[in-house]
């Protein structure tokens, strides 16, 4: 089976691993084969690597079931991959000695288990570090720790160190924000994956969401180096909240433009760089230091990153930005915290978009729903919604790789 067959053998879905500085510091790729036939693992860890770069942090590989596993621990170590092992396997004295050979070869073997598991000393000294979950219990106790040492920073008194988060090791399933920062913060966890994202955003439904300070202060920067078109428009694309208001206020009677401006590209040339500038430096005053939002806005960014490469390569370049657009806004809903319907008719989107984000229909309804699914790390309905557009689950694995090792 050569590297690229093997992409069309599996499905992948993903969760985005987040670090101390709440940026994106690797990728969970949840693999899972398509048919019960056996993969060259070498193919498989070739075929990743290949749309894979090292520099973007970890690609944690989890397999799906126990025969791909197997054939992945017997590989040689692939710069930037690192091979996930579930407990429940690792139970099997064969996969063990497995691991840990693979572990003095240099593979970065990673553990994971249920909530309240660890591995056990003989594992633990193979690998290279392992994704742990809390208990309820456990979870209670972090949090009393977490406020012991605020407490006790306040009073200047020696902090507890009695918490069950392990320093060096990555998290799953934080349920808060209090747990997260508790984590990253103060324990010293390597990273979380996946975001408490409806808890981070219920903090905020009583006050106003706004821009991240970082990404307006850069496009200011941007426009002072007198930075090309397509620059601006790609950094207006980091920032979702950006892009609506910036739309919406190139659409204002205020502006008082002869069209209707339906992308941000016509809205960057009929407003020049000078009233851009001046409407970038009022939001300032206003705009968020929140890091806590970022892998929110990121995660939208890369949905529409992912859109956009399962666009045809043929389309032509102003439909794959509107398919971007379409990617950029689905869940603009969230930052502003009133429902989608009201908040994209207020902008003169195309049809193509409307259709899709308000009635799951139209050419870019099926892009939509595979870049949903993907993040939501159901590799099951990835496959189920391939089957029913007629999307190769190759093409649709290779566009979510791409769209996962774009630089930011």
């Amino acid at each position: 089976m050569s590297t690229g067959s093997v992409l069309g053998s599996v499905t992948l879905a993903y969760e985005a691993i987040w670090n101390q500085w709440r940026q994106c510091a690797g990728v969970r790729l949840l693999v899972e084969p398509n048919r019960d036939i056996a993969l060259s693992g070498a193919h498989l860890l070739a075929a990743l690597s290949e749309l894979w770069p090292a520099k973007q942090g970890a690609l944690l590989v989890r397999p799906a079931n126990a025969a791909l596993l197997f054939e992945l621990l017997s590989q040689a170590p692939v710069p930037g991959l690192w091979i996930e092992a579930p407990h429940q396997w690792l139970q099997d004295a064969r996969f063990a000695a497995q691991a840990r050979q693979a572990g003095q070869r240099g593979v970065p073997v990673v553990w994971s288990g249920e909530p309240g598991q660890s591995p056990t000393p003989d594992v633990l000294r193979s690998l290279h570090t392992a994704v742990r979950a809390l208990t309820h219990q456990e979870a209670l106790v972090a949090l009393r720790t977490s406020l012991h040492q605020h407490q006790s920073t306040r009073v200047g008194a020696q902090a507890s160190r009695a918490s069950p988060v392990h320093p060096g090791a990555l998290y799953e399933g934080l349920a808060s924000a209090a747990l997260v920062d508790h984590a990253l913060d103060h324990q010293g966890a390597l990273g979380v994956v996946g975001w408490p994202t409806d808890e981070v955003l219920h903090g905020y439904r009583f006050k106003q969401i706004q821009p991240a300070h970082a990404l307006v202060m850069a496009m200011v920067q941007a426009i002072d180096a007198d930075a090309s078109l397509d620059s601006l428009e790609r950094q207006l694309g980091h920032e979702p909240l950006l892009t609506y208001r910036y739309l919406r206020y190139a659409n204002s009677v205020a502006v008082g433009l002869p069209r209707e401006m339906d992308s941000v590209r016509h809205a960057l040339m009929a407003m020049g760089y000078a009233q851009t500038r001046n409407w970038l430096m009022a939001q300032l005053p206003h705009a968020s230091n929140e890091a806590n939002l970022n892998p929110i806005r990121s995660s939208m960014v890369v949905r529409a990153r992912t859109m956009a490469q399962l666009a045809d390569a043929g389309m032509e370049e102003d439909l794959r930005r509107e398919v971007f657009l379409c990617g950029v806004l689905s869940q603009v809903d969230l930052l502003l915290g009133e429902p989608l319907g009201p908040a994209i008719q207020r902008l003169p989107l195309t049809g193509r978009i409307v259709s899709a984000l308000l009635g799951q229909a139209g050419p870019y309804a099926p892009w939509l729903a595979i870049a949903s699914a993907q993040e939501s790390g159901s590799a099951k309905l990835v496959r189920e919604l391939c089957k029913a557009h007629g999307l190769s689950t190759e093409e649709v694995n290779r566009a979510l790789l791409r769209a996962l090792a774009q630089k930011s």
